[in-house]
């Protein structure tokens, strides 16, 4: 088994904002398929990156604060509680 399959057999549980397990397999599906992908993506753009002699750390901050960055269009406008 190579390391990106060991990778993507670990799948989070996938939570309503109650906490509570989502249970529709489509949906569970998706979020799998979406998660696997960003996972593929974000390691070969680490692999690149450290490659051309980019320090790892600071890689790593760059994408927690991409993940960060991203808002929900779905829910209340940042800033607002």
């Amino acid at each position: 088994m190579s390391k990106s399959d060991s990778m993507n057999k670990h799948f989070p549980t996938w939570q309503a904002p109650d906490g509570s397990p989502l249970s529709c397999v489509e949906k569970i599906k998706v979020l799998n398929d979406n998660f696997v992908e960003l996972r593929e993506i974000m390691q070969e753009a680490m692999e690149d990156a450290l490659l051309m002699g980019c320090d790892e750390e600071q890689f790593r901050l760059v994408m927690r604060s991409v993940v960060e960055e991203l808002h929900n269009p779905y829910g209340k406008p940042d800033g607002q509680d």
